[in-house]
């Protein structure tokens, strides 16, 4: 290869095996999408079994010189994880990209939480996580480069209107970003994270049809508009990058400039 195609490999994902959770909506599947338009093979892993085949259908049309994989499961239940790697590798024998990205919310204050909904806000999204990456672990080992992208939020960062159990649930999931990256960089895996703010995804449709309530969002945010979801994925396609080979343990902040606007 000359200079010129090495450099551009660096910005390309080309053969690489990649696993996103959530993937059959809003932000993981941008994700997909990114992931396929670089050149990567990807698995898809989301709940709702028929819109999961159709999405799988027409990501498969879309790129069919490319793997694309689709498992119906309900990721909420912990001890189904281990169905993953098992399934993963009946088709291939590495991994190259972990992107945990499924999350949900019940927007509530702190007073008016019930405990269940509690336990399944941070199974959800921060247990998942955590479960999901340590399974695999053996795969992505063995992988090319290989590269953990945790879909945060803001809401880990400073205080939002979200409730304090997603929150808790985001800044959780971005200091297990942090610890995965120093323990897991002997084995040459790097772990980041990105945190979006409002983005244009079926997770956000209801608060944002509030128009005073998208009013007030838009006031704090410097660019005066909520993201789009291919925006989130670049990034997350960014650091599961050749190019992005120094960096470990960051959690990328794609926001509009919110996290930063003070007074």
């Amino acid at each position: 290869m000359d200079k010129e195609g090495e450099s551009n490999s660096r910005w390309r994902l080309a053969g690489r095996r990649a696993l996103v959770t959530g993937g059959s909506a809003g932000i993981g599947l941008a994700v997909a999408r990114e992931l396929l338009s670089l050149g990567a093979n990807v698995a898809l892993v989301a709940r709702r079994q028929q819109v999961l085949e159709w999405k799988v259908s027409e990501l498969a049309g879309a790129f069919p010189d490319q793997e694309v994989y689709g498992l119906a499961m309900d990721l909420s239940y912990l001890e189904e994880l281990g169905r993953i790697p098992a399934w993963l590798c009946t088709f291939w024998n590495g991994l190259d990209i972990l992107v945990n990205n499924v999350g949900t919310n019940v927007r509530k204050t702190a007073l008016n939480y019930q405990a269940g909904e509690f336990q399944a806000l941070m199974d959800t999204n921060l247990g998942t996580c955590f479960e999901l990456s340590r399974l695999c672990h053996g795969l992505l080992r063995v992988g090319d480069d290989p590269s953990v992208v945790n879909v945060s939020s803001v809401a880990g960062l400073t205080h939002l209107r979200t409730g304090a159990p997603y929150a808790m649930s985001k800044a959780g999931m971005n200091q297990l970003t942090r610890n995965l990256a120093c323990e897991w960089a002997q084995d040459g895996i790097r772990v980041n994270a990105v945190a979006p703010w409002y983005t244009d995804t079926p997770l956000a449709e209801g608060v944002l049809g509030d128009a005073e309530y998208l009013d007030e969002v838009l006031a704090r945010t410097p660019m005066k508009r909520i993201a789009d979801a291919g925006e989130v994925a670049a990034a997350v396609a960014f650091l599961a990058m050749p190019a992005a080979s120094y960096i470990t343990g960051q959690t990328l902040a794609v926001d509009g400039g919110f996290s930063v606007f003070g007074f």
